[in-house]
């Protein structure tokens, strides 16, 4: 009696176990290739588009004179502070509105109402407020990371389980022991997606911080390169900027990996189903 066995889903195939790796290389070396060809094909001029020869000639050239090394660091600086500063008033005041209905209906209409306003209208007080330096370009990112981070924590902690909540109250268990081993590890996962979109509002924070006053940072930079028409010095740092951007997403990622631990099991348990 022969037996036939059915192959697994989800097994190496002509790609590999994890086809989205090559293929996003592929998709990479497409983007960059018709841009350079269209640049030269159709003509266009370095003030409109450069290409990307141009592009990376000048990022090579800012990074060996040190100019975007240290401009990076500025705005870098800035935008962790900024976000640190940030989700630790979202994940506090998130923490006090997600407990207390009394502080939710007192503070929350408040700080929508202040969500609502433009930070971009708002960031030339604080630079009036706070001064040309740092100080003003991280209070700018706190308040715009300040936000997705709170909202995130409310949602997180009402998101429990009813039954685990009666269960712990049924042990007698008092209203922190409530909040910190069922409403917080319940939360986590939300309060990763906050911290999340967070790191990535945070360097657009900074930029908007130093486009509007500053005397040093990426934001800075760019300025300078527009009002020198070196469009690719400009292409040079928004790719520092998504570069950036991209590694602390990961950083964030990786935490987050590490701490909800049980999310990511659950995860590769319904994946292999």
């Amino acid at each position: 009696m022969t037996t036939t066995s059915t192959p697994k889903r989800g097994g190496p195939g002509l790609l590999g176990s994890k086809p989205e790796r090559p293929l996003s290389i592929l998709l990479f070396i497409v983007i960059i290739g018709g841009w350079e060809l269209a640049v030269r094909l159709l003509e266009v001029s370095s003030l409109v588009v450069p290409s990307p020869t141009a592009t990376v000639i000048s990022l090579w050239n800012g990074l060996a004179d040190n100019t975007f090394v240290w401009h990076t660091g500025v705005t870098l600086y800035e935008t962790l502070v900024g976000f640190f500063v940030g989700a630790l008033f979202g994940l506090v005041l998130g923490a006090l509105i997600g407990q207390f209905t009394l502080v939710e209906r007192t503070l929350y209409p408040y700080v929508v109402a202040f969500q609502t306003i433009p930070k971009v209208a708002i960031a030339p007080l604080f630079v009036i407020w706070f001064g040309f330096g740092v100080t003003s370009k991280i209070v700018i990112t706190a308040t715009i990371v300040f936000f997705p981070v709170l909202a995130n924590t409310i949602v997180g902690l009402r998101s429990s389980p009813r039954e685990q909540i009666d269960l712990i109250t049924a042990f007698t268990g008092s209203r922190w022991q409530t909040f910190k081993y069922v409403k917080v590890p319940n939360a986590l996962p939300y309060i990763f997606v906050g911290l999340d979109v967070g790191i990535v509002l945070a360097v657009i924070g900074a930029i908007v911080g130093e486009f509007v006053g500053s005397q040093a940072g990426l934001g800075y930079l760019i300025l300078q390169r527009n009002f020198s028409m070196d469009t690719a010095g400009v292409f040079a740092i928004l790719i520092i900027l998504s570069v950036m951007g991209i590694l602390l997403h990961g950083a964030v990622d990786l935490i987050k990996r590490k701490v909800v631990f049980w999310v990511n099991h659950e995860a590769e348990k319904i994946v292999g189903a």
